[in-house]
């Protein structure tokens, strides 16, 4: 009798210690996963275009956001990084995968040119490809992705991009190079990297122009001796909105 109730004790210990040891590398584990959620504030748009398809749609197997846009739109990369992969998908199309210091990879398909290569390193707002409809787009639009540590062919790291991003509703419209910090908005012109790929030719030079309150185009261009429409172009910008804080490009 005694005998049973030793090995009976011995059970029950060698139970606890294997639930604790499970517990102990569960907890490690979410732990190890927790520390790379850091929504970074400065991450900026990729594309110009509308919104048309959010993360988590068609039954939650949506793992990006869509951009629509005009075929050979800039695609910028969101952060400084590396080029992770540059090829030819059968369903992504053209596509680039950019790794970040941040821990985080980024993904843009659907692309109709791939300006970048493998193992290439990358500056934020440097044009590394150019919106298209290869693979298996139904329209022209970047469709992008955002994962923590790495992608992986189950996306089981996906992240909605929004939450690094910005919110956008379905037909909402974006700016290339806008980034959002708290409740303001700094913005960086989609046309900033190829103006300074340029400087080697005799084109005349540029600035840059912080956007202040009560600032409109019209005063910003008298101000600059130039045009509204050359403001504009400048900044691909599709309209006269502009906000605090926002940087244009101007004569």
């Amino acid at each position: 009798m005694r005998d049973y109730i030793k090995r009976f004790l011995i059970a029950i210990i060698m139970a606890l210690c294997v639930s604790l040891l499970f517990l102990g590398g569960k907890h490690s584990e979410a732990a190890g996963t927790k520390q790379f959620v850091v929504i970074n504030d400065h991450w900026i748009w990729p594309a110009d275009g509308i919104i048309s398809d959010t993360y988590g749609t068609r039954q939650g197997k949506h793992k990006g956001i869509d951009i629509a846009g005009r075929i050979d739109t800039p695609i910028l990369a969101v952060e400084d990084g590396i080029v992770e992969k540059s090829y030819y998908s059968n369903t992504y199309g053209n596509v680039v995968f950019l790794k970040h210091p941040s821990h985080f990879v980024t993904v843009y398909a659907h692309l109709n040119r791939r300006n970048v290569g493998k193992g290439q390193t990358i500056k934020q707002g440097d044009v590394i490809g150019k919106m298209g409809r290869t693979g298996q787009a139904t329209g022209t639009h970047l469709h992008f992705e955002a994962h923590q540590l790495e992608w992986r062919y189950d996306k089981k790291f996906a992240l909605d991009p929004e939450k690094l991003l910005g919110k956008a509703n379905v037909g909402e419209s974006v700016q290339a190079g806008i980034a959002s910090i708290g409740d303001s908005v700094l913005a960086a012109s989609s046309q900033l990297h190829l103006q300074q790929s340029d400087s080697s030719n005799s084109s005349p030079s540029f600035g840059k122009y912080i956007v202040q309150e009560g600032d409109t185009l019209s005063l910003i261009a008298e101000q600059k001796n130039t045009s509204v429409s050359k403001v504009k172009s400048l900044n691909h910008l599709t309209s006269d909105l502009i906000r605090p804080k926002q940087i244009l490009i101007v004569p």
